[in-house]
């Protein structure tokens, strides 16, 4: 069934032209995400669909007796407590939405008032409101930003399990490749359609490049001779029209439309160099009391800044006892459930939070910049680069550079602020942090409302940062590709775990698989066999019409995959190990040094073993199942 069908949409901002003649056609089954830079118009089509905003030109027509329910990037909600709000509004039975909500980090909230509640908060609870309302299409607006990772799991389980369309912008890649099917990317107010999911569209858009280089260098060529040809020739053919010179002049100096960045971000040459003492912590703790942080922090509670609730427990320690050296190359992640104390806890290492108990001591090198979701304030009468080169200065090649390797072009660096998208205003924030130069960053959501390339620019830039990066993040495919470890809150510990997300997401998934295994397990089973004392096998008969349940059909293609690359990563992290040991035991002659060499060298090689097994494990089970390996 039909569900909406858009025609000729048109949208544009001033001086740009955001979208054009646009078709779209959604009915049931469909999962389309929506990508682009920030400033593309992404949101604003959302909202077209959703017959939020009058297009410019166009229309859009709603299959008969079609609900939507949008989720949009600033939600509010209309009630005293956010129970009264969501039951009010939704009309639903308390038991579906108060499940949902727990699903999504709001339990035992229901009772705070709606004036209180934090951006992050309101953002899950219009989530809930959207999931349950029952509309056949869902159109949401970043649903991933403010969830955990065990909230995004679930979330990608609910909208598979949805029956109706589904229109989305998100930035979490491992999203989009589980949950898409379909990518519709706007850029230079064009719209192309993708069949497939994330990595289908960098496909697809890297083919798209090639043909427009060759399109561009054919047409170049014919430009370049005809050129030749009018200049050439006797004083007689100087009344060939000087329209034409010019015009075939500039096609030859065209340029292909910028796609991705390629070049390298410029400022890491100017970062100050870190000594070895960075950033210590010693015995460190935080917690509140009965009315609320012993240590007020600025931009907690309604701000919507990191941790959202953790003032929603008083009287109760958050974490203790933690140790932590931060290296001159550090690259930490923070992760947790939401409430567990990662927002806190960066905001000690930034030393904007005088933490409950312990100490924290600074380098005195160190020259911290701070990302975070409150973000800092922008005038919004400055252009941009008057923000980026800051108060009373003119912008240098570097500042130039920057702007330009985030997408802000020539025209855009004289763009009022006020005129700027929201992602395009988180966008700046970043460049502000970036041209300070800092020696050590630390980021707090630093995916929330900024583009898939944008990500990608700014993972390139962390990885060759010859400072310390401190990351709490839900992204998933952030922060495999830029922390080494994790540091786990959760249950008022903190501890860190070697080998990165890959590492702490295979031992989190492990421990929920051992608790759904123990969960499943019926009353009376003992011994190895599974059965119960009445010898049947304990497993609940199948519903009728249903799927089996107990049934293990193993996970899915794109899990699968993303299990493949990151074992990938992890034997060729162990091989360069392995090699960069080897060499340096051929280089030295000290006893000494030989037997801790060796001694390391073993465990290298077994470490590479293990991981190549893992990796032949996961190519056995695909090839086995008939999926290609890449």
């Amino acid at each position: 069934m039909i569900l909406v069908q858009a025609q000729g949409l048109e949208a544009s901002r001033p001086g740009r032209v955001l979208f054009e003649d646009l078709d779209l056609t959604i009915s049931d089954g469909d999962r389309l995400a929506v990508v682009g830079i920030n400033g593309t118009g992404k949101s604003t089509l959302l909202g077209v669909l959703a017959e939020r905003i009058e297009p410019e030109r166009g229309e859009v027509r709603r299959g008969r007796e079609v609900e939507v329910a949008m989720l949009d990037q600033a939600p509010r909600l209309h009630g005293d407590t956010l129970g009264e709000a969501l039951r009010h509004e939704l009309g639903a039975g308390a038991w579906e939405v108060e499940a949902v909500a727990d699903r999504l980090g709001l339990g035992g909230e229901f009772g705070a008032e709606v004036g209180k509640l934090s951006g992050g908060q309101l953002k899950r609870a219009a989530l809930a409101r959207a999931l349950v309302s029952g509309a056949r299409l869902l159109v949401l607006d970043e649903p991933t930003n403010h969830l955990d990772v065990d909230a995004i799991d679930w979330l990608e389980d609910r909208l598979a399990s949805h029956t109706g369309g589904l229109v989305m912008v998100t930035h979490d890649r491992h999203f989009l490749d589980r949950v898409c099917t379909r990518i519709l990317e706007l850029d230079h107010g064009r719209a192309h359609v993708h069949e497939g999911g994330y990595a289908a569209y960098l496909e697809h858009r890297a083919e798209r490049a090639r043909a427009a280089e060759v399109d561009q260098a054919r047409r170049a060529n014919l430009a370049r001779r005809e050129l030749e040809w009018l200049r050439r020739g006797a004083p007689a053919r100087t009344s060939k029209p000087k329209a034409r010179v010019a015009s075939a002049t500039e096609l030859v100096n065209q340029r292909v439309e910028r796609d991705i960045r390629a070049d390298e971000l410029p400022l890491h040459r100017s970062v100050p160099r870190l000594g070895d003492r960075v950033v210590e912590l010693h015995g460190v703790g935080h917690g509140f009391d009965g009315a609320g942080p012993v240590s007020e922090r600025s931009g907690s509670g309604a701000s919507g800044s990191g941790d959202p609730d953790e003032t929603a427990n008083p009287a109760r320690m958050l974490f203790e006892d933690v140790e932590l050296l931060l290296d001159p190359r550090e690259r930490l992640g923070i992760v947790g459930p939401n409430g567990s104390g990662k927002s806190t806890l960066l905001d000690i290492i930034a030393g904007r939070l005088e933490p409950t108990e312990g100490t924290v001591e600074f380098g005195s090198t160190v020259r911290v910049g701070v990302y975070d979701q409150q973000g800092s304030d922008l005038d919004d009468s400055l252009r941009v680069w008057e923000v980026v080169a800051g108060p009373g200065s003119e912008p240098d090649w570097t500042h130039k550079s920057l702007m330009e390797a985030f997408w802000f072009d020539s025209d855009a660096q004289w763009a009022p602020v006020g005129t700027l998208s929201g992602g395009e205003r988180r966008r700046l924030q970043l460049l502000v942090t970036l041209a300070a130069s800092p020696n050590v960053l630390l980021l707090d959501e630093p995916t929330n409302d900024l583009d898939t390339e944008t990500l990608r620019a700014l993972e390139d830039f962390l990885e060759g940062f010859p400072g310390a990066v401190v990351v709490v993040s839900h992204d998933r495919a952030f922060l495999e590709r830029v922390v080494t470890d994790v540091v786990v809150l959760g249950d008022g510990s903190a501890k860190r775990t070697p080998g990165g997300y890959a590492a702490y997401e295979a031992q989190r998934r492990a421990l929920r698989a051992a608790g759904k295994a123990h969960a499943r397990r019926p009353p009376g089973r003992s011994g190895a066999s599974g059965r119960t004392p009445d010898g049947t096998s304990g497993r609940a008969a199948p519903e009728p019409g249903g799927p089996e349940r107990g049934v293990d059909r193993g996970p899915s293609p794109s899990t699968l995959r993303h299990r493949l690359r990151a074992a990938q990563r992890e034997v060729e992290k162990h091989r360069t190990r392995r090699d960069e040991l080897a060499a340096a035991l051929e280089g030295t002659r000290e006893h000494g040094d030989l037997a801790e060499l060796g001694e390391s060298l073993a465990r290298a090689e077994a470490d590479l073993g293990e991981a190549e097994e893992e990796w032949l494990g996961i190519a056995d089970e695909m090839e086995r199942r008939g999926l290609k390996l890449q």
